[in-house]
This record gives structure tokens, sequence and C-alpha cells, in this order.
């Protein structure tokens, strides 16, 4: 049977929009290739056809997953740093992405696995991931806000999803929601030659611990 051009891809795309939403709402390590190709409707076979490993498809999900995050920032309507950074905290610190962790963003979901996962995974996502971080880094002109806010982001999200209550859920997120917008709103009323710059970590010599 020929399929038209463009088949195979647009089949992986599907593939992988399907059990990315399975595995951030169930885990990755508990979920089988079976549970992820009867929710993505295809074949054991089909799978192996797009990718080698599960480990393969945990590369690929990676890849698919963080690149969606950058071209939903793109898509952020707003220009000064401090709308844009704020549209981000009101669509990211939301009642409804703690609760549908399968639409949601990969990193609350699948950090600790991605942290037990061998070399190649991990250099992987450090690659894609440091991507996203530098889109931070720019609106926010310094590295190192950059990681604090993505990783306030991140753990907000977690924390409130390990609470089994509403009233709980909803503090965590809107106190981090409150701190993140004031430290922004600190930001924007610096010159910009006044931003925070990454501090330079310093090597130690051989020859000073002798």
């Amino acid at each position: 049977m020929r399929y038209k051009p463009g088949h195979k891809e647009e089949k992986r795309r599907e593939l992988l929009k399907a059990s990315g939403a399975v595995v951030k709402a169930n885990g990755f390590a508990a979920t089988g290739v079976d549970a992820l190709m009867q929710a993505a409707g295809v074949t054991s076979g089909a799978f192996y056809s797009h990718f080698s490993s599960k480990s393969d498809l945990l590369k690929a999900l990676i890849e698919s997953e963080l690149l969606a995050s950058r071209e939903m920032w793109a898509g952020n309507p707003h220009e000064t740093a401090e709308e844009w950074l704020s549209f981000e905290l009101d669509r990211y610190l939301s009642f409804s992405h703690v609760r549908h962790a399968g639409a949601g963003c990969i990193l609350p979901s699948l950090a600790a696995e991605i942290s037990r996962a061998d070399d190649s995974v991990r250099d992987l996502f450090e690659k894609e991931l440091l991507k996203g971080q530098q889109v931070l880094a720019t609106r926010l002109r310094s590295e190192e806000l950059a990681w604090a806010f993505l990783c306030q982001l991140v753990g907000a999200i977690l924390m409130a999803r390990a609470m089994p209550s509403e009233t709980m859920q909803r503090s965590i997120i809107e106190s981090s929601k409150h701190f993140l917008k004031e430290r922004i709103a600190q930001l924007a009323e610096q010159p910009e030659e006044a931003a925070p710059a990454p501090r330079k970590r310093r090597v130690r010599s051989i020859s000073s611990d002798k």
C-alpha cells in the first residue's frame, strides 16, 4: 500500500503526541510499550518502525515536548520582558496545569525519571533544555535568573500535584506566581546595564590543596 509523501513523519508526530500524554500522566517507566501503542492506536510493530527502543522513544519525547514549549513561547503576543514573563507565569502556573499533567509540560512529570536514565538521554535533555533556558535568559537579561525562574515554575507544579487538597494546590501556585511577578517587576525597574550578571565560577587549582 502506497502512502502519500510525509505519511511516516506525520504518524511519528501523532505517536509522539499520544504517547507523550500518557507518560506525562502515568510515568514513563510505569507505562509499557503496549499501553503506549494502544493510546496511539498502532501496533507494537508500528512502534518499532519508528523507534529502536523505549529509550529511543524517551529521547524523541524530550525533543518534541521541549520544542513544543519553545514554539508556545514564540507565540507569546507581548513585547516587553515584564509583560511576556507575566503572561507565561499565568499560563504555566495554572490550576489546569496542576490537574491535567498529560496536557502539560514534560518537566514536572518526567524530570525525575530522566535523572535516572542513561547518559545519552541526560545529555540530550541538557542540550534541549538549554535552548529554552536561553530564551528565558534573553527576556530576564540573566543566565542565573533564567534558571531560577525555570526551576521555580517546575517545582511549584510538582509540589502542587503532590498535595491532596485543592486549597493547598492553589496556595502553592498562587504564592509562587506572586513571588515571581514581584521579582519580574523589580527587574523591570532596573536599567539594562544594572541587570544581574551571571557570577563567574571559581576554579580551584590543584596546587592550592597542597
